[in-house]
């Protein structure tokens, strides 16, 4: 299966190159800056050095075109302002959609936010994160010609990753590694099953492979 990763220098998305590549995956992650390019390349994935800010719809077709499935995992990053909020965590997220629909790549996944949603108030930066997340989240589940998940994770861990986790349409507030994060992510491509759901996902007691089954078969 060919895979393509918007946001492909992310710490999960690393992770995750590195879990499909292992697997026998082909896997491209899309960058902004070349320099990069190493990083990836160690994990097992081709870099395509490409920025999802400035770039038009037709090259994004051409960096997806003869994909298998498209991983939405950018983001503009803690200590951007709240104008790339929009930039990327908005308009990049609907521009990769729209790219992968034009491509013929149907199984799309994107990595939102634990309480994304398009009416969440206030004006704080993480509000306006928060906002743009779920915007995206929204344009992307009324795509009807992208079988798409949405993975929002709780508050984000270094902590190596257990193989546990709790994966549900509403799992509450709580800590997840990056490790599972990833995990999780290669399991949901392998599941179509899940398509059309939004899932929220924390620490807990579940294995990936079964907690990802159970979602599917609800």
């Amino acid at each position: 299966m060919r895979i393509v990763i918007a946001g492909g220098h992310g710490q999960i998305a690393l992770r995750l190159e590195r879990l499909l590549a292992a697997r026998g995956d082909e896997v491209a992650g899309i960058i902004r800056r070349p320099e990069q390019g190493d990083d990836l390349r160690d994990a097992g994935a081709e870099p395509v050095v490409l920025d999802l800010e400035s770039a038009s719809v037709e090259e994004v077709v051409a960096a997806l075109r003869g994909a298998d499935a498209a991983v939405f995992a950018a983001g503009a990053g803690p200590g951007s302002g709240a104008s790339r909020k929009d930039t990327v965590d908005k308009a990049a997220a609907v521009l990769f959609a729209d790219a992968a629909v034009r491509a013929g790549v149907r199984r799309f996944v994107i990595v939102s936010s634990m309480g994304a949603d398009p009416r969440h108030e206030g004006d704080e930066i993480f509000d306006v994160y928060l906002r743009a997340k779920g915007e995206a989240d929204a344009y992307v589940s009324g795509l009807d010609d992208l079988d798409w998940t949405i993975l929002r994770p709780g508050a984000l861990t270094d902590d190596a990753g257990k193989g546990l986790v709790r994966l549900e349409a509403h799992t509450g507030r709580g800590p997840i590694p990056r490790d599972d994060v990833a995990a999780v992510l290669a399991e949901l491509l392998d599941t179509p099953a899940t398509a059309g759901l939004t899932l929220e996902l924390v620490s807990g007691s579940t294995p990936v492979s079964v907690a990802v089954k159970s979602v599917a078969g609800n």
